[in-house]
């Protein structure tokens, strides 16, 4: 599966180092994952003296923590411009768009979707930006599923397990997609997508009354 690329910047100019190591950060994890990723190589990668980037990053984690900053930002916008496209008052049409830009966002961002769920390659606890946008898209979620229940639109009670489930669903799905097993359940790269969104919309039907 082709991954997205990050986008190559014309190289540093004064001011934007802090930009061209976070591209580069991604760029070396996409050539060969995480462990292909040092503070010194982006330096490498941005032209600069290998001492440059410790002005903004003390370490690679430091840096990858930068990258997943970035992305969660990203990754929130999407999600909140698509539940805020839901043309109705449907709690559960909101919380199956929460769930389908999740997924399209992370099939098409998959390397800056590894960073951000793999917390030991960043500081989660020193980034509030991090938990902030997470906390937003957690909360988009339960805003819905709090909704769902208050018309007694769901099966369950327990709104925890729900939740969990949910998220669980859709990270699984993003990750089987992501890392090429879909092949092993007779389903075409191409057909990835829509398969995903076909079981997320399955999901749903069996937590609603």
């Amino acid at each position: 599966m082709a991954k997205a690329k990050a986008p190559h910047r014309t190289g540093y100019h004064h001011g934007n180092l802090r930009e061209v190591l976070i591209d580069a950060a991604v760029q070396l994890v996409e050539e060969g994952g995480p462990d292909n990723v040092s503070v010194r190589e982006a330096a490498k990668r941005a032209g600069v003296s290998p001492g440059a980037p410790f002005r903004h990053f003390s370490n690679k984690t430091a840096l990858m923590t930068a990258v997943a900053e970035q992305a969660m930002s990203r990754f929130r916008s999407e999600i909140t411009d698509a539940v805020e496209k839901v043309a109705t008052d449907d709690p559960i049409e909101r919380f199956a768009a929460v769930g389908i830009a999740y997924l399209r966002w992370a099939i098409r961002n998959p390397t800056h979707f590894q960073i951000i769920s793999t917390r030991n390659l960043i500081d989660w606890d020193a980034s509030e930006s991090l938990r902030h946008d997470n906390e937003a898209v957690r909360s988009l979620m339960e805003a819905s599923m709090a909704e769902a229940q208050r018309r007694n639109m769901l099966r369950s009670d327990d709104m925890a397990e729900t939740q969990i489930a949910a998220r669980a669903l859709v990270y699984g799905l993003a990750r089987m997609y992501i890392d090429g097993h879909f092949a092993q359940w007779a389903v075409a790269g191409h057909t990835g997508e829509q398969t995903m969104q076909n079981v997320l919309k399955h999901f749903v039907t069996l937590i609603v009354k």
